[in-house]
């Protein structure tokens, strides 16, 4: 018979689940990516964000982080474009909290233009940020999961991972192939105590999103009501913007004993975008 949760397993669901766990979050100064870097501290864990550079602007998300969750928190520096660099970022965690037990492939970027003209190098930044990174983040932290049996990997794909738009062919790409990368990553660590999933977001409230909508009026000819309820949210059955805090409570979920049995999934956060 397997083993069963002890009372206290069972309560620690409910209070800081992911003490003594150590995650890094790519992409991780704004948006999702730092939604969940702060769920993951709120959450017991010792996190690394992540950023091209650290800056004064890094130094003071660690601090107020540091001081809202009382845990460990460092900025790793690391361009997502380049190899060398995304796995040398798995060290350098390292150096700083000791281990690496989660990593959130969050990073990324977006082009829109039809096929014929979308430039090669955009195709290849958007490539090698949004999926190549996660590969190359993933082969660096596996090692020390497998020696531990204990991971957890989630790869921030889109609801575009599971559908498509027109003139979005390198992210469309990309995010599918994030989702076939969690499935083979499921499947070749699942006799070792690590999971992967992918949590496919559609329109999420952050400051990106929030800086398109005067932008999309202006070249709308709309007013901004318009462009959120008929351009921004036109898939979203439920017209309403995801949260940060929701995509952060669903990844401490999946690295929480409640998730350990969901791996290989891809999981949409989209209000109903792909049940069309």
């Amino acid at each position: 018979m397997p083993d069963t949760p002890t009372k206290s397993a069972a309560a620690s669901l409910f209070t800081r689940p992911l003490t003594g766990k150590v995650a890094l979050v790519t992409g991780s100064t704004s948006g999702i990516g730092l939604g969940i870097a702060r769920a993951f501290a709120m959450a017991g864990a010792d996190v690394a964000l992540n950023a091209r550079k650290v800056s004064p602007e890094t130094d003071k998300l660690v601090a107020e982080i540091k001081a809202q969750a009382g845990t460990k928190v460092v900025c790793v520096a690391a361009d997502m474009s380049k190899p060398d660099q995304v796995k040398a970022s798995i060290p350098e965690a390292e150096k700083h909290l000791g281990k690496v037990d989660i990593i959130v492939n969050n990073a990324g970027i977006q082009h829109v233009e039809p096929i014929e003209t979308f430039p090669d190098e955009d195709w290849e930044s958007v490539i090698g940020i949004n999926l190549s990174s996660a590969f190359y983040l993933t082969k660096a932290a596996l090692p020390g999961m497998k020696k531990r049996k204990w991971g957890r990997i989630i790869n921030i794909s889109s609801a575009h991972g599971l559908v498509a738009s027109a003139y979005k062919s390198a992210y469309v790409a990309a995010k599918h192939g994030l989702v076939g990368l969690t499935k083979v990553t499921a499947l070749e660590t699942a006799e070792e105590g690590i999971t992967a999933n992918a949590i496919c977001p559609g329109y999420v409230w952050t400051p990106l999103v929030q800086k398109q909508i005067p932008e999309q009026a202006k070249a709308h000819n709309m007013s901004e009501e318009e462009v959120v309820k008929k351009v921004l949210l036109s898939n979203q059955p439920n017209k309403k913007f995801a949260t940060v805090e929701e995509m952060g409570a669903l990844a401490v979920f999946l690295c929480s004993d409640g998730g350990a049995s969901i791996t290989g999934t891809a999981i949409p956060v989209d209000g109903g975008w792909v049940a069309h």
